[in-house]
């Protein structure tokens, strides 16, 4: 066979990382290919790797019978005693060992590419079960090429692949550039393992964070939410345990240095770091810096917050095309409305303006209708009993006086809705 197949096995099994008995059983089953090949496929053959040899041995079986009716497999007692064995009795099987050299150039050829094959589907299967594990993890590798839109990264024994999805528009990289990405993705596909990364992944965001400041991967720091849009901005929550940490000027670090490496590995992307509170209105607060906040006004059933701002504050809270206020939201998962004094004072004339127009009710009145979420007339005309109810509570209210204003807040609607009716169809007339 091979010039020395045990060190071979040994040098392939060292280079492909592949365990030897991989390669043997590849090896025994290219070698019997090979003989099935050149000398029948119907014939009973064994292959079996002789250590000690250094060589993948071939034998046939054969059956003593008294009548052969498959001379593939059987062989006459008459014959097995002549020519294999004198002592062979009916029953027996019996081994020939077939020397290598009988299966001629295409056999051999055969088996060597059985053996390629082998050790490749080996390689890939060793890949993916190294990879599979590493999901949530950072690759380091470098750009190979470029592929429809992906790039193909290098990582060393393996290759991974950003697709256009999981690449940050602003970025440009050219071949041999050293880059880092989330693994995100492992799927074991026909052409081998595909490794799927990703720049724009928010695990990509909290996994630099996790490298570059030890109290996270020590513990002490938790990141608690993540909210980004890849290559602008991102804000991160955090929070710790230990009073006497202070999670983000952790992660700031002096004088900027550990939240600058990963904006530094981002390009550029900004990154807002906001304490994370058992306090929500506290915590929506702090996820809008750096705008300052005057007042908020929650409604826990609907998980929405109306926050107040000054009116020089309202666009720093709102951020470019909304950026600011919808990171926050996504951040601390509450609907998030901001709006400025001169909005909310805009708004309260308008509910007052709204409730006066009932002849009975004054600003007193109209104050407490507001604060009990009966801003206007439409919600007071649709108020349920439960709400007239907890009205009747208030001082100077009765259930008589609450039911009228009910009834006249009906009236005004119907009116209202009527006159929008005949408008509606004088259009069309003239139409």
């Amino acid at each position: 066979m091979l010039p020395d197949l045990k060190r071979l096995i040994e040098q392939l099994g060292k280079d492909k990382g592949i365990d030897k008995e991989i390669i043997i059983d590849a090896l025994e089953t290219a070698v019997l290919t090979a003989a099935k090949k050149k000398l029948g496929q119907n014939l009973d053959m064994e292959a079996h790797f002789n250590e000690e040899a250094g060589e993948i041995e071939v034998f046939r079986f054969m059956t003593v019978v008294e009548n052969v009716l498959n001379p593939d497999t059987q062989i006459s007692i008459e014959e097995a005693q002549e020519t294999l064995d004198e002592d062979a009795e009916l029953g027996d099987s019996l081994g020939m060992k077939i020397e290598a050299n009988t299966f001629g150039r295409i056999a051999v050829q055969t088996a060597k590419q059985i053996i390629i094959q082998k050790v490749r589907d080996a390689e890939r299967d060793k890949i993916f079960d190294e990879y599979k594990d590493r999901k949530g993890e950072l690759a380091s590798g470098f750009v190979q090429r470029f592929e429809g839109g992906n790039i193909i990264v290098n990582l060393g024994r393996a290759e991974g692949v950003i697709p256009p999805t999981e690449q940050i528009h602003k970025e440009a990289f050219k071949r041999g550039d050293r880059i880092r990405a989330y693994i995100c993705d492992v799927k074991r596909i026909s052409k081998g393992p595909q490794i799927i990364l990703s720049r724009t992944h928010p695990g990509f965001l909290k996994t630099l964070f996790e490298i570059e400041v030890p109290e996270i991967s020590e513990g002490l720091i938790q990141i608690i939410s993540v909210a980004r849009e890849p290559g602008n901005r991102s804000k991160i929550s955090v929070k710790t345990t230990d009073k006497d940490i202070d999670p983000v000027g952790a992660c700031v670090g002096m004088r900027g240095s550990r939240v600058q490496s990963v904006v530094q590995e981002l390009r550029g992307e900004k990154i807002d770091i906001v304490p994370c509170s058992d306090d929500q209105v506290k915590y929506v607060c702090s996820a809008l810096s750096p705008a300052k906040v005057d007042r908020v006004y929650m409604e826990e059933d609907t998980q929405s917050m109306e926050v107040i701002v000054p009116d020089d504050q309202l666009s720093l809270a709102i951020g470019k095309s909304g950026q600011n206020v919808r990171l926050a939201a996504r951040l601390t998962g509450w609907k998030i409305d901001v709006k400025s004094d001169s909005m909310m004072r805009g708004q309260k004339d308008e509910e007052f303006g709204s409730l006066l127009k009932i002849s009975d009710i004054d600003e007193n009145s109209a104050e407490i209708l507001i604060k009990e979420g009966l801003k206007n007339i439409e919600l007071l005309a649709s108020a349920d009993p439960e709400k007239v109810a907890s009205l009747t509570s208030i001082q100077g209210m009765n259930m008589e006086k609450v039911l009228g204003w009910i009834a006249e807040a009906a009236n005004i609607m119907a009116n209202e809705n009527n006159g929008q009716d005949r408008l509606q169809s004088n259009k069309k007339k003239l139409e």
